[in-house]
């Protein structure tokens, strides 16, 4: 076991990149698909759910989530733009999937929730503009 795990470990930051890359595009079709489904709708159904300032919060999250979705996928703030994404995702699970329960509806924003600490904690990796500009050190 400690082989596969010395054997494994030279690959963390390719697990790092392809966590970031997979996340970051996933939010950015969310945020795309909020410009698509409307502004105005998506505002209404955040009025339903009690969000504040409802209409303007859709505006803002459906601009975050495209661009902090490429940061992450680029690599780029990759700690700051994760950390902004999680707390979108702690509102979302807040507002609109604390009454389904967490198998009912929000054990997938769970996951995206892990990932997203697992790159503030750990960082993006090396294959990050972070680390290529040397905001990162890149050892994981």
């Amino acid at each position: 076991m400690k082989f596969l795990n010395q054997a494994l470990a030279q690959f963390s930051s390719v697990g790092l990149g392809i966590t970031r890359v997979v996340l970051g595009a996933l939010f950015i079709l969310h945020g795309l698909d909020k410009f698509d489904a409307g502004l105005g709708n998506v505002g209404d159904q955040f009025e339903i759910w009690g969000v504040p300032a409802a209409g303007n919060a859709a505006a803002v999250v459906a601009v975050l989530e495209v661009l902090l979705g490429f940061a992450l996928v680029i690599g780029i703030g990759a700690r700051v733009s994760a950390l902004v994404l999680a707390l979108i995702l702690v509102g979302a699970i807040f507002y609109a999937k604390a009454d389904g329960g967490i198998l009912g509806s929000a054990e997938l924003d769970m996951a995206y929730l892990a990932g997203l600490t697992s790159l503030i904690l750990v960082g993006p990796g090396k294959y990050s503009l972070d680390y290529a500009v040397n905001l990162e050190s890149g050892d994981a």
